[in-house]
C-alpha cells in the first residue's frame, strides 16, 4: 500500500501527481521553513506544472525511486511548486537559474539555504550521471558534502546570489522613449524572422503571437509590406504544421523544428487565448478566410474541451498519455485504412502527407517513429489546383475525414487535463472570445465570454471582492497577483466595447484602482507583481518581459491608455507614462523582448482614436455603424456608446454628454490625436472617414 505525503492535501494538480511519491514533499509554507531550520537542513525546490513532460520524467526516474527519495530526505527539506499556482516564486528562481546557467525551464530545481537563499540551480537531472549532464545523486552528494563541511562558502554564494537577483529587478534611470523604438523593433524581429517557415529564432520555435501583434501595429503605422509579410507566412505555415491539431483543433505549445512540423504535444490555454488574436487581427487586416476559419476552429476546441459546465476555463491539456508523449495525436497509415475509405484514405495521405514508416523523425530514439503527424502538406489552394478539385468541395471531403477520424481518436485514452482555473489565463480567454464576437459578428462568442467573468467574480473573488488567483474542486486561493489584475481589466475593458454594458467598464475603473493602490511603484513607477502586504519573498519582483505571455506590466499600460482614452481622466496617462519610463532602458535596449509592451507604446505615439456612437444601444443603426468600424483594423482605438437612456455612460465618461444623436439620427464622432471631425450620421460617410 502506498504512503503519501503532505502533498495528498493540496488541489494543484500537479502537487497531487506527486503526493504518492517516497519524497517527503512539502507544500510551500511557514512548515517547511520551519522545519529547515530546526533540522538544520538546505531546500530543495522543485517547480514545474501538470502538463510539463520533462517534470513527468524527472519525476518516474528519480522522485518515484525509493534510493533516490531517500537520500533527499536525508539531505533536504523538499518542496514542490506549481508554476502556474505560484508565478510569483517560479519568477524569482528562474531568474536565479538564468543567471547561474544562462538557461531555463520546468523543471526547475533551485537548492537554498532555509532562508530562502538559492545557491544551486538547474532543470532536469537524470538520476545518474549522463552524457555529460551530473546525475540527480551525484548533485546530492555534493551538496551535502558542502553543507556540512564548507557551508560558509556556500552561504556567502547564496548572499551574493540573492544580491544580484535583487538588482535585476531594480529601477533603472529613465529615459525619454520616442517612435524610433518602433523601428528598432521592426529591425530586431525581421533579424530574427526564420523566412522559409516563418516565426522568429531557431528551435524550439515557439509562435510569440505578440510578436505578430506588434508587427501588425507596424504595418498599419508605416504601411511597411514586410511587417505584414512576416506575419502572413508564419501564420499560414503554424496553421499547416503538426503543432496545430489538424484533427481536434488547437495549438500545440511549441515545434521542436522550424517546419512547425513536430510539436511539444501540450496545450495550454494562454496560446489558445493570444494565437487566435492573432488570427483574427490577420483576418481583419487581410480578408483571408483561413485566419477567420483557423480563429474559430481555435474557440470551438477551447469551447469542447477546456470550458467547464460553471463557465471557467481550464488550464492545459498534457503532452503524455499513456505514458508516452503525444500518442493520442499519432496515426499509423493501418489506422488511417481502417477508418477511411479507399478514396478519402487517398485523399487523407496527400493532404496530410502521410507516410507508410511515418513523417517524422523521433530525435530522442534517432529513427523514422512508424507514426504520422498529420499536417497540411501545402495549401487548400494549392491541393485543388493539384487535385483538380473545386477547392470547396475539397475542404467538405477534408472535413468528412477529419470528422471520421476526430471520432475514433476521441475513443482513445486522453491525455490528463489540468482542471484548475487560473483568473489571469481566463482573462486572456474572455478578452479573445470578445474580439472575435466583434470581429465575426457571433453573438455565441459573447455568451461565453460573459459566462467567463460571471465565474470569475462568483468564484474567484474573496470577501472584499478583490482577486484570488487559483480555483479548483471548489476552493479558491491564492490572493491575485499583478497578471490577474492587468488581465481581468484588459477583459472589462474588452467586454465593455463588445457589449456596451456600463457595469463592465465601471468594473475595469475599479479595479484598476485598487491594482494602482497596492501594486504601482510610487517611487521609480511600474507595477510590482506581488502586493504591498503580499508574503515576504526573496526580492519584490518587478518586470516587464514578454515571454509565453505578456507581462502584467505590458497589459497595464495599455489599461491605463485605454482608460485615459474611455473616461478622459489625465491620470491613467500619467501612470501610464511613469510606467513606461520605469522599463524605459530595457524597452530601449532589447525592445523586440517586449513587444507587448511596445504595442502599447505605439498606442501612445498615436495616432489613436476616440469613436463615439451616440443612438440607442438596440437599435439597427447603432448596429449598422459598430459593424462598419469592426470590419476594419483598428488597433489604437476604443469605443464608447452613447445612450441617450444611460446616465451611468456619461458619469464614467463625462466628455461625451455633448456628443449626442443629430436631428434624431444615430451619430458617430471620431476624434484622433486629440483633434475631432465632424460628426457623420451615414455609413457610407463612415466607412470613408475611417479608411
Amino acid at each position: 500500500m502506498k504512503t503519501t505525503n503532505r502533498l495528498i492535501n493540496e488541489k494543484s494538480p500537479y502537487l497531487l501527481q506527486h503526493a504518492d511519491n517516497p519524497v517527503d514533499w512539502y507544500p510551500w509554507g511557514n512548515e517547511a521553513f520551519e522545519k529547515a531550520q530546526i533540522e538544520d537542513k538546505p531546500i530543495f525546490l522543485s517547480i514545474g506544472y501538470s502538463t510539463c513532460h520533462w517534470c513527468h520524467v524527472m519525476a518516474h526516474e528519480s522522485f518515484e525511486d525509493e534510493k533516490t527519495a531517500r537520500l533527499m530526505n536525508e539531505t533536504f527539506i523538499s518542496i514542490k511548486v506549481d508554476r502556474e499556482e505560484r508565478p510569483d516564486i517560479d519568477g524569482i528562481y528562474m531568474s536565479v537559474c538564468q543567471m547561474l546557467t544562462g538557461s531555463g525551464g520546468w523543471p526547475l530545481t533551485i537548492i537554498m539555504t532555509p532562508d530562502k537563499k538559492p545557491f544551486f540551480a538547474g532543470t532536469y537531472f537524470p538520476k545518474e550521471n549522463r552524457f555529460g549532464r551530473p546525475g540527480l545523486k551525484e548533485i546530492i552528494n555534493g551538496i551535502k558534502e558542502l553543507w556540512y563541511n564548507k557551508r560558509a562558502e556556500l552561504l556567502k554564494s547564496a548572499d551574493e546570489i540573492s544580491a544580484a537577483v535583487k538588482s535585476l529587478f531594480s529601477s533603472e534611470d529613465a529615459k525619454e522613449l520616442n517612435e524610433t523604438v518602433l523601428d528598432k523593433t521592426f529591425e530586431q524581429l525581421k533579424s530574427r524572422f526564420e523566412p522559409d517557415f516563418g516565426g522568429f529564432g531557431s528551435v524550439p520555435k515557439f509562435p510569440t503571437p505578440h510578436n505578430l501583434s506588434f508587427l501588425l501595429r507596424y504595418w498599419k503605422r508605416t504601411n511597411n509590406i514586410a511587417a505584414l509579410q512576416m506575419v502572413e507566412k508564419t501564420l499560414i505555415e503554424m496553421r499547416k504544421g503538426g503543432i496545430f491539431d489538424q484533427i481536434g483543433f488547437g495549438f500545440h505549445r511549441y515545434s521542436t523544428d522550424k517546419k512547425w512540423l513536430v510539436p511539444h504535444f501540450e496545450k495550454m490555454l494562454y496560446d489558445q487565448a493570444l494565437i487566435c488574436n492573432a488570427y483574427i487581427d490577420a483576418f481583419l487586416v487581410t480578408k483571408n478566410v483561413e485566419f477567420k476559419k483557423t480563429a474559430k476552429d481555435i474557440l470551438d476546441y477551447v469551447i469542447r474541451d477546456m470550458t467547464s459546465p460553471f463557465g471557467g476555463f481550464y488550464s492545459a491539456e498534457d503532452a503524455d498519455s499513456e505514458g508516452e508523449e503525444g500518442k493520442f495525436y499519432l496515426w499509423k497509415v493501418k489506422e488511417i485504412r481502417d477508418i477511411l475509405n479507399n478514396e478519402e484514405t487517398e485523399l487523407a495521405v496527400k493532404i496530410f502527407d502521410i507516410q507508410e514508416n511515418g513523417n517524422w523523425f523521433d530525435k530522442v530514439h534517432s529513427e523514422y517513429n512508424n507514426t504520422n503527424i498529420l499536417h497540411l502538406a501545402k495549401s487548400f489552394d494549392d491541393l485543388s489546383i493539384e487535385l483538380n478539385i473545386n477547392k470547396n468541395v475539397l475542404v467538405q471531403k477534408v472535413g468528412n475525414i477529419r470528422q471520421k477520424l476526430f471520432d475514433v481518436r476521441n475513443k482513445r485514452i486522453h491525455p490528463d487535463k489540468d482542471d484548475k482555473i487560473l483568473t489571469d489565463w481566463n482573462a486572456l480567454m474572455i478578452s479573445t472570445f470578445c474580439k472575435a464576437a466583434q470581429a465575426f459578428n457571433e453573438n455565441v462568442y459573447i455568451n461565453v465570454a460573459e459566462n467567463g467573468i460571471k465565474f470569475i467574480l462568483s468564484h474567484l473573488t474573496d470577501k472584499k471582492g478583490n482577486l484570488l488567483h487559483r480555483y479548483r474542486n471548489n476552493d479558491a486561493s491564492i490572493p491575485g497577483l499583478l497578471d490577474d489584475y492587468s488581465f481581468i481589466i484588459n477583459a472589462f475593458i474588452d467586454l465593455y466595447e463588445t457589449t456596451f454594458n456600463e457595469n463592465y467598464l465601471e468594473k475595469a475603473i475599479e479595479f484598476n484602482d485598487y491594482l494602482v493602490n497596492n501594486y504601482f511603484d510610487n517611487k521609480k513607477g511600474g507595477f510590482f507583481f506581488t502586493p504591498v502586504k503580499g508574503e515576504k519573498l526573496l526580492v519584490r519582483q518587478k518586470e516587464i518581459y514578454d515571454g509565453a505571455i505578456p507581462s502584467g506590466n505590458s497589459i497595464a499600460l495599455m489599461n491605463l491608455l485605454r482608460l485615459n482614452r474611455l473616461t478622459g481622466n489625465d491620470k491613467y496617462e500619467i501612470l501610464a507614462s511613469k510606467t513606461a519610463r520605469a522599463f524605459s532602458n530595457k524597452l530601449y535596449n532589447s525592445p523586440s523582448s517586449f513587444t507587448q509592451a511596445l504595442c502599447a507604446l505605439d498606442f501612445a505615439f498615436g495616432s489613436s482614436f476616440e469613436i463615439v456612437i451616440a443612438g440607442e444601444k438596440n437599435s439597427s443603426e447603432v448596429r449598422n455603424m459598430l459593424e462598419t468600424i469592426r470590419k476594419i483594423f483598428i488597433p489604437s482605438k476604443v469605443i464608447l456608446l452613447n445612450d441617450p437612456d444611460s446616465e451611468k455612460i456619461r458619469k464614467l465618461s463625462t466628455f461625451i454628454s455633448e456628443q449626442g444623436k443629430i436631428n434624431g439620427k444615430t451619430a458617430v464622432y471620431i476624434c484622433r490625436n486629440f483633434s475631432c471631425n465632424l460628426p457623420v450620421t451615414e455609413v457610407d460617410k463612415l466607412r470613408k472617414l475611417l479608411n
